[in-house]
């Protein structure tokens, strides 16, 4: 059940709301606008705020989902954790896409906050904090998620979900390296 379970998963993360919501509202293909990539970013960049706020959600209702349903079949910590993995790699390397998918950011947010609701104020106070000194989103937003394991460890969750939750971290800053390169050459 947990190997059907982990295949669904990524198949949920394949979905990709980028792709859909800029064809069936803009009549375009994301992927050949702007950075060519299918995320939130992007696509807002191009279609403004309404196109970010959708796919921003839709993104981050796949990890929310992938939780709710493992934990609806009493999946524990850990393989819940493991789903919301396999959602972002469905989302990295989408087979609905070609495997060119997106870079996880959303999907991850909505799976970690439905794993642990009390991450919300986390994330939030550590990206205003980082804001002011690093001026930029990409860098708060990134440096804030360094929280999540800290906060789990803090709280008394299992070790293996904090590690688990920690590798999770280090994909989402190993898809956004190219990002944090090109940011600290400016």
């Amino acid at each position: 059940m947990i190997y059907l379970y982990l295949v669904i998963s990524y198949l949920i993360g394949c979905i990709m709301f980028g792709y859909l919501i800029t064809k069936m509202f803009y009549h375009k293909d994301i992927r050949q606008l702007g950075s060519g990539n299918v995320g939130a970013r992007n696509a807002g960049r191009i279609h403004g705020k309404k196109a970010f706020i959708l796919i921003f959600l839709g993104d981050a209702l796949k990890g929310v989902v992938v939780i709710w349903l493992a934990r609806s079949l009493d999946f524990s910590a850990p393989v819940q954790l493991l789903g919301l993995g396999m959602a972002i790699i469905g989302h990295l390397k989408p087979v609905t896409l070609k495997f060119k998918g997106g870079k996880g950011i959303s999907t991850f947010i909505g799976g970690m906050i439905m794993f642990e609701p009390l991450l919300i104020p986390v994330i939030i106070i550590g990206f205003l904090v980082l804001y002011p000194f690093t001026k930029s989103f990409t860098f708060a937003g990134l440096g804030a998620f360094l929280l999540i394991p800290v906060f789990l460890v803090i709280n008394h969750v299992d070790w293996i979900s904090c590690v688990i939750s920690g590798c999770l971290l280090v994909i989402i800053l190993l898809v956004h390296s190219g990002n944090i390169k090109e940011r600290l050459k400016k």
